[in-house]
């Protein structure tokens, strides 16, 4: 017998996948659990459709996507800040002043997706890492000089 899968089950496969099982197990425990539904015709073109959709709204997403990366990469952050005579900074720029001169700028990104792997604690020019989407990443390019 022939099951849509609901759920992803470990021996079996993921959701969405049309898989062949003993009819005792389909009738006793997966469609009952709401794990599968028959994959008869009316189920697999709902799936197919579905599936169509879903494409569709990730595709959009990446679009939008690549769109902000864009726009984020054609800017460059010129931050002022109080330093010692080493260049060294007295305090740090971190992803969280990152996201606000980003929204200064018309690019809102929370401020999680900045990654900075310890905060700027020295005057020079950095790239910045921006996670603006799972298969999409922005680098940032962030100057930090001091003030005259």
């Amino acid at each position: 017998m022939k099951v849509i899968l609901q759920e992803n089950l470990e021996n079996l496969g993921h959701i969405g996948d049309i898989v062949k099982v003993a009819p005792g197990y389909a009738r006793n425990y997966l469609i009952p659990k709401g794990y599968a539904l028959l994959a008869n015709e009316k189920n697999t073109k709902a799936l197919e459709h579905a599936k169509r959709q879903l494409e569709y709204k990730k595709n959009k997403v990446l679009e939008q996507a690549k769109a902000v990366v864009a726009r984020i990469e054609s800017i460059t952050l010129n931050l002022l800040h109080q330093a010692g005579e080493e260049g060294k900074l007295f305090g740090s720029v971190t992803n969280m002043e990152l996201a606000e001169q980003l929204k200064a700028q018309g690019v809102e990104i929370d401020r999680k997706k900045i990654v900075l792997a310890d905060p700027i604690k020295q005057l020079g020019e950095y790239t910045v890492t921006v996670k603006v989407h799972p298969e999409v990443v922005a680098n940032l390019k962030v100057v930090v000089s001091k003030p005259e």
